[in-house]
């Protein structure tokens, strides 16, 4: 087969259905088109095309023939797409919601990682632990901890073994008894997260050893709708937070909060990167959704909390 050439002959001919508008469509004669087609049909050894005097259509053998070549340069096609994007500089515009603790502890570093690399897109940053509306806050990619609700939305996952821990300051830890078990939270301040008038004080955990589960109805003098304020509240020892493992993982490395109860596991959180719909999924989106699995993947492996 001479070339790639030949096979668009074929689909752009067996498309219209005539030579002439085949060589119309691909800027060349009839008779190169001609020539082309018959080449094929010797190589192959079978006619493609049925021709009489006013009509040309494809053979038993040419309606074989036609889709494994539309699959073929379909194929091609993307692959020139693909080596052509790698060398075109990625840009563009996006609008992120992401949790405000997840965004500020271990997300921002990495965008801003993302953004010195790519120095012609632009992101804007929409903080809040609250459910954003992606729809009517003009968002594109929202970042979410937590198996999505909105079966509605493209979810796609970016760190799935997420789960939540107890955790504590030193200087709280060495004033209040130890907690070696979920039930021991009762003897402590335990700082909650509450939102959309919702209080979160039914701590959910599972034994490692045993899968037995266990719900510890906690309570304490401090609670926030920001994630935020009970991670710094935790560090400046006022109490007890059971906190997601991204977002409090620096803390942990650096000693300023001390993993409780380690045999249990608090429960899974995994963090997607949520889109109203497959056609946000852009070649930006597509490149920071990479970037951010395999930063993540790296450091929290590195730092296992």
């Amino acid at each position: 087969m001479k070339s790639l050439h030949d096979i668009k002959v074929f689909l752009e001919t067996a498309k219209l259905g005539s030579l002439s508008a085949a060589a119309r469509s691909l800027d060349q004669t009839p008779a190169a088109i001609s020539r082309t087609i018959q080449r094929l049909e010797v190589e192959l050894g079978v006619p493609l095309f049925i021709r009489s005097t006013r009509k040309l259509r494809l053979s038993s053998q040419g309606q074989l023939f036609l889709p494994r070549c539309q699959q073929a340069m379909l194929i091609v096609e993307q692959g020139i797409d693909e080596l052509s994007e790698k060398h075109q500089q990625l840009s563009g515009n996006l609008t992120l919601s992401m949790p405000s603790d997840t965004g500020r502890g271990i997300i921002m570093p990495l965008i801003d990682e993302f953004l010195t690399l790519n120095p012609q897109v632009t992101i804007n940053v929409h903080l809040s632990d609250s459910y954003t509306d992606l729809y009517e806050q003009n968002i594109d990619v929202a970042l979410r901890i937590g198996e999505p609700e909105d079966s509605n939305m493209v979810a796609v996952p970016l760190y799935k073994d997420n789960y939540r821990i107890l955790c504590a300051s030193p200087e709280y830890l060495k004033a209040h008894p130890a907690i070696e078990h979920p039930d021991d939270l009762k003897q402590h301040n335990c700082l909650c997260f509450a939102l959309n008038n919702k209080l979160h004080n039914r701590w959910q955990f599972v034994n490692h050893d045993s899968n037995e589960q266990h719900i510890a109805k906690v309570s304490g003098n401090r609670r926030s709708s920001d994630g935020h304020m009970v991670r710094y509240w935790a560090v400046q020892g006022y109490g007890v937070a059971y906190k997601s493992r991204i977002d409090v993982y620096e803390d942990i490395k650096q000693g300023r909060l001390i993993t409780l109860a380690a045999q249990w596991r608090g429960e899974y959180a995994p963090l997607y990167m949520v889109l109203t719909d497959r056609s946000q999924f852009s070649r930006l989106v597509k490149a920071l959704k990479l970037f951010l699995q395999q930063r993540l993947e790296q450091t929290l492996t590195a730092n296992d909390a």
